[in-house]
């Protein structure tokens, strides 16, 4: 492959967020996006990573970024071809104290106004969903039905794919010594 001899976004790094910010900027419509990895895409710290999506965050920002990440894992799949591993199989998060309830619970209000599925639970609904969880010591919980898991270096393949699709040049074996600015 040619590479350019410029461009105006050099994306150097191909795990999931080099991946994922190569794809977004395609999908914007930008058609000058070069993403370069030094060995092979996901080679580095992604596939290490456990691809958990959990919805219930602490900021706003993180909130909607975890949800608008679970629909675009939901979609990839079928937009690129690429088995990305993504399944919903929900999560449940237990308060032992009842500041920790408080604080989940708040959270859960804050997901709930950017529109994530989620739902405030006894010990008993705890229990009930997930049987062999010792609920000893449990105030409340917090289920979010659609949080999830997928497989990162997949997700990251999926998210090249989708770039490329899209009109970016993703180059791996591409080692980056210097960077000329004009």
């Amino acid at each position: 492959m040619t590479l350019p001899k410029q461009a105006r976004v050099v994306i150097i790094g191909g795990g999931i967020i080099g991946c994922s910010v190569a794809y977004h900027l395609a999908k914007l419509g930008r058609n000058d996006v070069v993403l370069l990895e030094r060995k092979s895409l996901t080679s580095g710290t992604t596939w290490h990573a456990a691809g958990l999506i959990a919805q219930l965050r602490a900021t706003a920002n993180m909130t909607k970024l975890a949800k608008y990440s679970q629909e675009l894992y939901g979609a990839l799949e079928v937009e690129t071809g690429v088995a990305t591993g993504f399944r919903r199989c929900g999560s449940i998060t237990v308060a032992l104290t009842n500041e920790r309830r408080e604080e989940i619970f708040r959270q859960a209000a804050m997901a709930r106004a950017f529109g994530v599925e989620v739902e405030e639970t006894s010990p008993a609904e705890v229990k009930a969903r997930y049987e062999h969880l010792n609920i000893d010591g449990v105030v409340a919980g917090v289920y979010l039905p659609k949080d999830g898991q997928g497989d990162p270096s997949n997700i990251a393949l999926a998210l090249a794919k989708g770039a490329r699709q899209n009109g970016a040049i993703v180059a791996e074996q591409v080692v980056v010594s210097a960077i000329k600015k004009n």
